[in-house]
């Protein structure tokens, strides 16, 4: 793999077609393994003048919010100078001069700034629904599986198993292991096909790693923020949300509120870190897990305005539905304020609605200008479409604080830095709206039956 990846860096150089395989905005694990892969098994098997290039879809700074990904590169030698990112290729440029074909894995949908890499686009290969139907000559594979690597391992075994040496066996062996939750049925989240080439690639490497072991080293490594900034800590899992030009990020922290507090230079990072992305107010909720696998949270509310940050407070102290249960923890800098929540069920999906409510109690304590209209008294609406709008974090399915799954979900289609409908509606044809209709009718009309019976 190493000599391959040096082959692809030197080919960026040179003014040859490319045919980019190009991962999701996430680059999760899945993600990333999955390019690899398959760019590797395409640049050994297909005769083309193309050079078959795996990109990260990610800037090389973000690298590091990934630590099962930095963690199993490492286990794996393969350095991170090979890689190449999104930020070192320019595909559009690529596009314009002709030189560029793609091939989309773990995803099938563009976002809106890479639309004009639409018409690049060869081949799909992805494990989700079919979000966006595409024409031939576009070579679609979709196949519902816990991993997309599962799906390129399936590939490579079909296609030319030759090729395949124990380095990259262990990577997607890995990389399906930690997607489908070490293939725990009780969990569901691995299929026969899964199940089928996990098994496969253990007969034909029988020495690598224990399922277990594996799994666990790369959950502990999913997790571990030691070795990130503080930048980098409240940007790995962070939502946003905003009401009348305020805006408010909220970010878990997975390491316990004391040790948080005691970093060096907290107080500055934390005002440097608002400031570059325009936050009125930073709610930092700390996650750690007791012997018994149950979340201890607590939190730190970091806000320069001292009328919103007491408001912000006032409202969360005296929530009763729910309750908090908050206990002040004393702090050197009067700028922030931290608490003990003894409340321990209160996760950030269900904290999210009391912060909004902070905020339209800060509205509402507002003088208004005469002859300007009111914005006080927000309807539950409004709050709950505002709440859908709050933000993903920077690498979705990382979280196990969103109504507290016990292990992370499978990620997202891909990742946005906004909001999907940010950029308007979907757009809906008649078409469409018949046939969203129609299976709502059947739908219905089976359900009335199976009653009757």
């Amino acid at each position: 793999m190493e000599d391959y990846l040096q082959a692809c860096r030197a080919a960026l150089q040179e003014s040859r077609r490319l045919h980019v395989v190009l991962g999701n905005e996430a680059c999760d694990l899945d993600s990333m393994v999955s390019a690899l892969a398959l760019a590797f098994y395409l640049a050994k098997t297909t005769e083309a003048e193309d050079v078959f290039v795996p990109v990260l879809n990610i800037k090389r700074s973000e690298l590091p919010l990934r630590g099962d990904s930095v963690f199993f590169l490492q286990k794996m030698h393969i350095p991170e100078s090979l890689l190449i990112f999104r930020d070192e290729i320019d595909l559009h440029a690529l596009r314009q001069a002709g030189r560029l074909t793609l091939t989309l894995v773990d995803h099938h949908v563009l976002p809106p700034s890479d639309a004009a890499l639409e018409e690049a686009v060869a081949e799909v290969l992805d494990h989700r629904p079919i979000e966006q139907k595409r024409c031939p000559p576009c070579h679609v594979s979709v196949e519902l599986v816990g991993s997309c690597a599962t799906l390129v391992t399936e590939r490579i075994l079909q296609g030319a198993p030759e090729i395949l040496d124990w380095q990259t066996a262990a990577l997607l062996h890995g990389t399906i292991i930690l997607d489908c939750v070490n293939m725990d049925p009780n969990i569901g989240k691995a299929t026969p096909k899964d199940r089928k080439y996990v098994e496969q690639l253990e007969a034909l490497f029988p020495d690598l790693p224990e399922r277990k072991d594996i799994f666990d080293s790369l959950q502990k490594a999913k997790f571990d923020v030691s070795g990130l900034t503080t930048e980098q800590m409240l940007r790995k899992d962070q939502k946003t949300i905003t009401r009348q030009g305020l805006k408010v990020a909220i970010s878990a922290i997975y390491v316990d509120l004391e040790a948080f507090l005691q970093r060096s230079g907290l107080i500055a990072d934390l005002l440097a870190h608002c400031q570059a992305h325009s936050y009125d107010a930073l709610v930092a909720m700390t996650i750690v897990f007791n012997p018994q696998n149950e979340p201890v949270r607590q939190l730190a509310i970091f806000c320069p305005h001292a009328a919103l940050r007491m408001t912000i407070c006032g409202v969360l102290e005296r929530s009763q539905s729910p309750s908090l249960k908050l206990t002040p923890v004393p702090s050197s800098h009067p700028n922030l304020q931290a608490y003990l929540q003894g409340n321990t069920q209160v996760s950030r999906k269900k904290f999210l609605p009391l912060l909004q409510e902070g905020l339209s109690a800060y509205f509402d304590s507002m003088t208004i200008p005469s002859g300007q209209p009111e914005t006080g008294g927000v309807s539950r609406e409004q709050m709950d479409k505002e709440l859908d709008r709050a933000g993903t974090p920077l690498i979705p399915g990382l979280s196990q604080d969103e109504e507290d799954p016990p292990l992370p979900p499978t990620p997202m289609n891909s990742l946005v830095d906004e909001c999907p409908l940010d950029q308007g509606l979907p757009k809906l044809s008649a078409e469409a709206i018949f046939e969203k209709c129609s299976q709502i009718s059947l739908s219905q009309s089976t359900s009335a039956s199976l009653s009757k019976k």
